[in-house]
């Protein structure tokens, strides 16, 4: 047991005393005690955690992606991939399989390393589909061949980017909408000032600083920029107003047109001369302004245009995009709802319930039919078919939205988080508060997603946001048989509060969880503090609440009827303590104690019994928060509190020390193990599963720098052994209990919504296309074509080719050997191809051997049929096989036979045949001969298979070449 009085403490040494030790006034030593309650003082350590230095960042990775990108995805020209960009780096993506192929990362800027490198935009360049153009907001172009994965060339213009565009009539030259500095501050500030810039894609010598930047026109902070399809119109939008440029005359600068309500998203027509832009108030408007007769000086000049509007959005539209032929117009928003608008009519169709908020809207284009791809705000990306209107397929890694109203309900309460061992999964916070998700580390996936509790998936009502149920509470049992879920929606209308406690059975077969019972209102209206599993194959469960109760439930099982089992929870006990509320419930290894925080005071209780051990008061009256037993054995209790930690040894407090007037002071000095008090806010205490240490993770809500640092203790010393720092905060943390060893590697959920792994060793292994990696264009599965559809596959497919290095291989040329490196000059330095045009070809060409003729029997070898055929072996080495002269002429005889001389008369026999058939035979010829040339093989072949009858009188059945008689039956 954990904290049986018969075991004798252990020999492990105590940390000296230091030098400001609490000393023992009278007044302390008049208290009496019969060991029901003990007021401790701590030994204190002579360092703070203030005061340590912290040692570089601890090892971290992220299983998610940072954020969900606001950024329209952008196809290739065949479609086969799509690029995304996320943070700093673009992933390029499979269509078909939706996984990323590669990841382009360009280099930290050097002259302006404070700025972000945040990605705000990539096009295609119109001269060179192989190439991508980016834009961040460390103010440089990066052109990219993503299908080699090299990194062109980079264009600073030390301005913050967020859109650039570009076409075909304007060669090395994109269009950029950037921040402009502050008059006042001269720094790129919150303002909303922006200008629209002519960037010319060369740079000066020696600099990446672009030749030639034109400036056309200010605006506020933009939300789009666009080029007509013929190149004659610049588009922007800003705020309240849509800007006009003619490309033949961009000195003029813009025509403003006034917008009623803030411009969202923009968007031009694929074929006509207008453009489509959403606001913040769900309409879309559809501007005809491009054909006016602008004036000559028209900078500056606000007008009205001409447009049309469509509504159905309750709220900002996010994204707009036209089909490719511009029939339609899709738009999406906040409403988890695809818009399919038929441009001429005005008629819309719906692709409802999508799974989040829609971010972003793309029309993918390939040879089979248009799809339209959705970026949702949890990551995920959704294709729905242009033919259906339904979704064909979705790809998602985890689903966490930062971005959606209903996250700010979990900065009041846990965040769920667990580890299931026997699936190997974390079960996580989805995108609804509602539902939890399983993810699969090791294979990156999303498994499922469990919906806890039922609930429509509705936008807000005007600015209003809608209180969802969410998931308050997660604990999983030690065995990973059973899951207890908290699911709460709080109101405060007048309405009594929704709460329920629910246990879900892992079912191995099928590997989900189901639900096996649900308590509701498990602590009446009162808010649930704390749920927690004991260990062992039969569990119990403790619940706290703020009604000041402590139930214990268990399983209980009874036989039915049909001699089958049920299992379900019920409640064991409940018990209080004085009037104080729990916060926290904490078991040993063995389940013999469960230790419960009240306020100043941790209660251990016998958990068969419920009878009160010991009451222990932390020191100085700090409030407790949380408390874990450590190690196997249990031994040590850590009690944790808002700025302090207290470690208890359990087993010293039942020595054999008997004196009474000294029993109070001595038990205290023992029972306490040391204790800490920082300044710093403790964010969690996470014990290790295996040995007897602890992580505190700590951060100060003042700091500029939002950091989380870690230190790790013995039960030994006070002092602690590791002390490490991570460069974000943290919302909850887990051991990661899938790494069997003794390191601390731990799980967590920062701040920004983001899963990371951290801790020793938690650098995960390189994931496919986590690099910049070539684009393989035989990795992809080719399309079958007509041809195939029809003739089947081709014979010579699969015949693998010998690859040939061009680096170590010369080529001969009638005794001539051709360099290798010829055309590694560059083009212009290059002679005339003519000149050089019969040495390459020369170099490729072999002479053609003069024996052709690859294993063909003689032509007067009578071969015999065998009664089971050999199997062929093959010696591991592919050659393509050459026809040589020899079997042309016999193929092509055989077809003249066949074909042309052999054709059947009317009676529907071959002449060969009327005289045998006539016989009623069942023999075959000895010497088959048919013809004059009776040694041929092909007409040996034809023989035998010509004068054999297969008549229904026949009583003979022929078989690899030999007769047998057929059964009788």
């Amino acid at each position: 047991m954990a904290a049986s009085t018969s075991r004798q403490p252990h020999e492990i040494p105590l940390p000296p005393s230091p030098t400001n030790a609490v000393k023992f006034t009278k007044k302390q030593n008049s208290r009496k005690g019969k060991g029901k309650e003990n007021f401790s003082a701590p030994l204190e350590a002579t360092t703070s955690w203030d005061d340590l230095v912290p040692e570089p960042d601890w090892e971290w990775s992220y299983l998610t992606d940072p954020s969900a990108s606001k950024v329209p995805p952008i196809f290739t020209k065949d479609g086969k991939y799509f690029f995304s960009l996320v943070g700093s780096s673009v992933k390029i993506h499979s269509v078909t399989t939706g996984q990323v192929v590669s990841t382009l990362i360009a280099p930290r800027s050097t002259s302006n390393a404070t700025s972000s490198d945040l990605l705000t935009t990539a096009i295609i360049n119109p001269h060179n589909n192989f190439q991508l153009i980016t834009g961040s907001l460390d103010g440089r172009l990066v052109i990219w061949d993503y299908v080699e994965a090299i990194l062109l060339q980079m264009i600073d213009i030390s301005q913050p980017i967020h859109y650039i565009c570009a076409h075909e009539s304007w060669r090395d030259t994109v269009f950029v909408a950037a921040s402009r500095p502050s008059k006042k501050t001269k720094t790129y500030g919150n303002d909303d000032n922006a200008v629209v810039l002519r960037v010319l894609l060369r740079a000066r010598d020696s600099t990446s600083m672009s030749k030639e930047i034109l400036p056309i026109g200010k605006t506020r902070f933009p939300t789009g920029l666009t080029l007509s399809p013929s190149g004659s119109w610049l588009v922007a939008t800003a705020g309240h107003k849509a800007y006009v440029a003619a490309t033949s005359s961009l000195t003029t600068g813009f025509i403003k047109y006034v917008s009623p309500e803030r411009l969202t998203c923009l968007a031009f027509h694929p074929t006509e001369e207008y453009f489509a832009t959403g606001d913040d108030k769900g309409n879309i408007r559809l501007w005809y302004c491009l054909n006016e007769v602008q004036p000559v000086t028209s900078r500056g000049v606000e007008k009205k245009a001409q447009t049309t509007t469509l509504h159905w959005h309750a709220h900002a539209v996010s994204s707009i995009a036209f089909t490719s032929n511009g029939s339609y117009l899709l738009s999406g928003g906040e409403e988890s709802v695809l818009v399919i608008w038929q441009i001429h009519s005005g008629k819309k169709e719906f692709v409802p319930r999508v799974g989040a908020p829609i971010i972003t809207v793309s029309v993918s284009k390939n040879d089979k039919e248009e799809e339209f791809l959705l970026g949702l705000a949890d990551a995920t990306y959704v294709f729905v078919s242009s033919g259906n209107l339904k979704i064909s397929r979705g790809y998602s890694r985890i689903k966490l939205d930062p971005s959606m109203p209903h996250q700010t309900t979990f900065e009041r309460t846990h965040v769920p988080l667990a580890v299931h061992s026997l699936s190997s999964t974390l079960i996580l916070p989805s995108s609804h508060p509602s539902s939890l998700q399983v993810y699969s580390p090791s294979s990156s996936k999303l498994v499922s997603e469990l919906e806890v509790s039922p609930s429509n998936r509705v936008s807000r009502r005007d600015e209003k946001p809608v209180e969802p149920s969410f998931v308050e509470h997660t604990s999983l049992s030690s065995s990973g048989d059973w899951l207890a879920t908290i699911d709460a929606r709080y109101v405060d209308d007048g309405f009594q509060n929704e709460i329920y406690l629910k246990l879900w059975r892992w079912d191995v077969k099928n590997g989900r969880w189901t639900l096996n019972t649900r308590i509701d209102h498990p602590h009446g209206p009162h808010r649930v503090t704390c749920i927690s599993f004991s260990s062992g194959l039969k569990p119990s469960l403790a619940t706290s609440g703020e009604d000041g109760a402590v139930k214990i439930w268990g399983l209980k099982l009874t036989k039915a009827k049909s001699e089958t089992v049920d299992e379900f929870w019920v409640a064991r006990s409940t018990s209080g303590f004085r009037s104080e509320v729990p916060h926290s419930a904490a078991w040993s290894q063995d389940a013999s104690l469960l230790a419960i925080t009240f306020g100043p005071y941790v209660a251990l209780y016998d958990s068969m019994t419920n009878d009160l051990y010991q009451t222990l008061v932390s020191p100085k009256g700090n409030t407790n928060r949380s408390a874990h037993f450590l190690g196997k054995e249990g031994r040590y209790l850590v009690v944790a509190g808002e700025h302090s930690v207290t470690l208890w040894d359990l087993i010293t407090q039942t020595g054999e020390v008997r004196c009474a007037l000294f029993y109070q002071i001595l038990t205290s000095f023992f029972l306490v193990r040391w204790s800490y008090k920082a300044l710093l806010s403790i964010i969690q205490v996470v014990p290790h599963p295996v040995t007897d240490s602890f992580a505190v993770f700590y951060t100060s809500p003042g700091q500029e720098r939002q950091k989380t640092r870690i230190l790790i203790f013995r039960s030994a010393s006070p002092t602690p052994f590791i002390a490490r720092s991570l460069p974000f905060r943290i919302r909850t943390v887990a051991p990661y209990l899938l790494a069997r060893s003794s390191d601390h590697i731990f799980v967590g959920i920062t701040r920004d919504w983001d899963v990371a792994l951290l801790g020793d060793s938690s650098k995960q292994t390189q994931k496919e296309g986590s690099i910049a990696t070539g684009i393989i264009s035989s990795s992809i599965p080719q399309k079958r074509t007509l041809f195939q559809d029809i003739f089947g596959k081709a014979a010579f497919a699969e015949i693998p080719s010998t690859t040939i290095s061009t680096s170590e291989t010369q080529y001969t040329n009638h005794g001539k050997t051709m360099n290798p490196n010829a055309f590694a000059a560059p083009a212009y330095l290059m002679p005339a191809f003519d000149h050089i045009f019969d040495q390459i070809i020369g170099g490729f060409l072999q002479p053609r051997s003069d024996d052709l003729r690859t294993g063909l029997p003689p032509d007067d070898e009578d071969v015999d049929m065998e009664e089971e055929s050999a199997a062929i072996a093959f010696d591991g080495v592919s050659s393509v096989r050459v026809v040589s002269q020899e079997e042309m002429s016999l193929l092509v005889t055989l077809f003249r036979d066949q074909s042309i001389e052999c054709a059947l008369p009317s009676d529907g026999y071959p002449p060969k045949l009327k005289s045998s058939h006539a016989r009623q035979t069942t023999k075959v010829a000895s010497s088959p001969t048919i013809g004059a040339k009776q040694n041929s093989p092909h007409r040996r072949y034809l023989a035998a298979s010509s004068e054999i009858d297969i008549t229904a009188s026949s009583s003979v059945e022929f078989l690899s070449g030999r007769k047998r008689k057929k059964s009788l039956s």
